[in-house]
């Protein structure tokens, strides 16, 4: 709260009168902080549900799922339990992994590894399976771009890394291997594991891998908050945001180099 006694102003016998409640500098921040949080939470939160939804769509499509999601559907084969919730229970356990390479997770990390699977689940079950490639490819195709915004969505609500690329981020800071290296490997690791397991992969994991980089960047910049976009610009922000990682997506002021959108603590998708 700003204070109520101001600095003396120079001359005068009388005392100097206080500002009118409510017109001090730091009048109105509360309400701006809370408007900010109730959009970052919204962003969460809708960002995890359609995320879920695009790979429920993907799967739907039958043209191939990402790398994680293909060892989720060859476990859910072989187990008999549903895609999301072979994920929610995947992403419980590699936040297990997180305890010996000291990665804290937040609050989007928890609610990642529930809601996605969630829904997942949930629009495998409510979407018809399109029995011709012509209604599959469109398909495909609107999950692809859906999986981007999301991504930009849940990402610049700065509420800490998804349990996947917690471990990956984990791992290069503690290997001091490349992002890309640790990123290739588990990534390959998981993908030959759910081939082998009668997951599918195919074209869509194809058009997945060299879409989501260019759409998650984009969708990053629609989605940034008001302090991200100053920051981006070169302006102070406004205020600061204690505890909050930051994300990225353009150039900085600091010698205006792009800065990979996984470093520096960014929250990265999943």
């Amino acid at each position: 709260m700003a204070s109520s006694t101001g600095s003396d102003a120079g001359s005068g016998s009388g005392p100097t009168p206080g500002p009118c409640p409510g017109s001090g500098p730091g009048s109105g921040s509360g309400g701006r902080s809370g408007r900010r949080l109730g959009r970052r939470l919204t962003q969460l939160y809708v960002g995890l549900l359609l995320y879920g939804a695009s790979i429920g769509l993907m799967v739907r499509s039958g043209l191939g799922l990402p790398p994680w999601d293909v060892l989720h559907q060859g476990v859910a084969r072989h187990t008999g339990l549903s895609i999301g919730t072979v994920s929610i229970c995947a992403g419980a356990a590699v936040l297990l992994l997180w305890v010996p390479i000291r990665q804290r997770p937040g609050l989007g990390t928890v609610s990642n590894v529930v809601l996605v699977g969630l829904s997942m689940d949930a629009t495998v079950w409510l979407a018809p399976e399109p029995r011709s490639l012509a209604v599959r490819i469109p398909v495909l195709t609107v999950a692809v771009v859906l999986n981007g915004a999301a991504t930009g969505l849940y990402i610049a609500a700065r509420f800490g890394p998804g349990p996947r690329d917690g471990l990956m981020t984990g791992l290069h800071r503690v290997t001091g291997r490349s992002v890309r290296l640790v990123r290739t490997g588990i990534e390959a690791a998981v993908l030959l594991s759910g081939l082998l397991l009668g997951g599918t992969a195919g074209a869509g994991t194809v058009v997945y891998a060299l879409g989501i980089g260019p759409l998650a960047q984009l969708f990053l910049r629609v989605f940034a908050l008001p302090d991200e976009r100053a920051r981006a610009a070169g302006v102070p922000p406004g205020g600061s945001d204690p505890g909050g990682s930051r994300v990225v997506a353009r150039g900085t002021a600091d010698g205006g180099r792009r800065r990979a959108w996984w470093r520096g603590g960014a929250i990265l998708r999943r």
